[in-house]
């Protein structure tokens, strides 16, 4: 074999920020905090913090393979924790806080974390969660020392003041690419939940891969506002790939109301985002209650469980912003597809397009996806033919953290629990989750296409579908619905309104109306719960 000759020079987190630091220094980065005011620095300053932070969390003992967790909104300090615990060789651990606390202990436990930072918000947080975190040798609180929390039974650190002590003329040192750099626990699992070990190298690779034009088409000229939590798969990458191209961020700190989001937007002058679909409801209910526009907001990229084509269309005709799906997974880093149009697909009509648009997207660089049927043989790309879901990539674990659920790989790939089909083009469309699809007479009925009639529907706000048990089908389909304020639809009228747009045998059996849904801790649907409640359920035509 003949050997290349390039320099060997490791892909470093590091040296994202430092690279910003040489070539971006004067570019914003802009928080509302937790205490109140809005934040504004810019890259050179958060380098220089984040070095004095690296070198605080030396003094306090964490060596090269520890973990600090994170409690904390997305905001400039979390955005220090980062690139400070990553680049001197520790593993950045972000925690969700909005799971429960035992739930929360269990992870904090298994960890194994030295230390945990925590945001003001979480400070009744962390007072349940000391006692029975016992290996944490410490809590830091991410304020300053006037706002230093009291919490009975824990002296917190003070984040400020452990930089202030510090000179900042830290060195990041020279590591393996392969090192682990974060962590993040997935709550998609069944069981405890489960840690991904992100490597610098697969952290890095992602960014560069996430930052292509049609992916998220990152630039200097983009200010980026990613309102998916800091705390969700290292909020789909967004720090780190508008790191690598000198971004302008901004953070929108704890407030994700619709009023506070677009007022953001427009101080700031945004022009792409991302978040989860529960976020952009509230966000265009609030627009559209007072007649508002958004004056730079170009793109949103919308992940975390599917956009329904209802909510496509209003950003699209009513708002002028093209919304964008996104497709991944903790698991992947997490991104694995994103939808952008190709050249070709410019002159279809517009009803194609706009059915293309309603996917999941193609595939990035670096993804490779495969769809398998019950035996896992390869079923093909045809558009039509829907199977289990397979991937594998450079940014794709290869098992879990502690090797917890043993040899997750079928193959050398990895299964998603999504049920897809793929088309010639590389164009992935989520037909459901593997549990998630409604089994009838021996013939699979997808719960999201009946979901996005639903919500469809101009009296419906949200809809989830689940199968109930049927004494002849097996399970049949029965909608779970919330109407919008003031709005009025009966069960029988929305039942009519699938008339025409699915088979008939697909239509729901019943409606269910309630006063809300309830969302898991990452803002998904959580059909678990769904089913829990009306396990019992007895449909009309049983």
């Amino acid at each position: 074999m003949l050997r290349g000759q390039m320099m060997d020079q490791p892909l470093l987190i590091s040296s994202l920020i430092a690279h910003a630091d040489r070539c971006h220094p004067d570019t914003e980065i802009v928080s509302r905090t937790v205490e109140g005011p809005i934040h504004r620095y810019t890259y050179a300053d958060a380098h220089a913090r984040s070095r004095a932070l690296a070198q605080a969390l030396a003094r306090l003992g964490v060596k090269p393979g520890d973990r600090v967790g994170t409690l904390a909104w997305n905001g400039y300090r979390h955005l220090e924790l980062y690139y400070a615990v990553s680049g001197m060789g520790a593993v950045i651990h972000t925690i969700n806080p909005r799971l429960f606390p035992d739930q929360l202990a269990y992870i904090v436990n298994h960890a194994e974390d030295a230390y945990v930072f925590f945001d003001l918000t979480f400070a009744p947080l962390v007072e349940k969660l000391a006692p029975h975190c016992k290996g944490v040798r410490g809590w830091v609180a991410m304020t300053d020392a006037a706002h230093l929390p009291d919490i009975p039974g824990v002296k917190p650190l003070c984040h400020e003041a452990l930089l202030a002590a510090e000179r900042g003329d830290y060195e990041w040192p020279r590591l393996d690419e392969w090192t682990a750099s974060g962590l993040c626990y997935t709550s998609g699992t069944t069981g405890n939940p489960k840690g991904v070990l992100y490597s610098h190298r697969s952290t890095v690779l992602h960014a560069y891969a996430a930052s292509l034009p049609d992916v998220f088409g990152a630039s200097a000229r983009e200010t980026i506002l990613p309102v998916v939590p800091m705390f969700h798969v290292n909020a789909w990458g967004v720090p780190y790939l508008a790191t690598m191209n000198g971004c302008k961020l901004v953070f929108p700190g704890p407030a994700l109301d619709g009023k506070s989001l677009y007022e953001l937007f427009e101080a700031e002058k945004v022009t792409l985002t991302a978040g989860v679909p529960t976020v952009w409801l509230g966000l265009l209910a609030h627009m559209k209650a007072n007649a508002l526009r958004f004056s730079t907001l170009r793109r949103a990229v919308v992940g975390g469980s599917a956009a329904p084509p209802a909510m496509i269309r209003q950003f699209d005709e009513e708002f002028g912003v093209d919304c964008q799906h996104a497709w991944g997974m903790t698991e992947m880093s997490p991104l694995g597809t994103l939808l952008t149009l190709k050249g070709k697909h410019e002159r279809l009509p517009a009803d194609e397009r706009f059915a293309l648009r309603c996917k999941q997207g193609r595939t990035i660089y670096g993804v490779e996806m495969k769809i398998v049927d019950g035996g896992g043989r390869a079923l093909p790309h045809d558009g039509k033919a829907f199977g289990d879901l397979h991937v594998r990539g450079p940014w794709i674990t290869s098992g879990y953290f502690k090797g917890e659920g043993g040899n997750v790989l079928r193959d050398g790939w990895f299964p998603t629990g999504d049920v897809a089909t793929i088309d010639a083009d590389g164009f992935m469309q989520i037909t459901d989750r593997s549990k998630d699809v409604i089994k009838s007479g021996g013939e699979w009925i997808s719960s999201i296409d009946l979901e996005n009639i639903a919500v469809a529907h101009p009296a419906i706000a949200e809809a989830a579908v689940i199968g109930v048990a049927h004494p002849k089908w097996d399970e049949r389909p029965v909608v779970v619905a919330v109407k919008k304020p003031g709005a009025e639809v009966t069960r029988a009228a929305l039942l009519a309104f699938y008339e025409g747009k699915v088979a008939k045998w697909m239509i729901p059996d019943d409606v269910i109306f309630v006063a809300e849904l309830p969302h898991t801790a990452t803002g998904k649907l959580s059909k678990l719960t769904l089913r829990e409640q009306f396990r019992d359920y007895r449909l009309p035509s049983a």
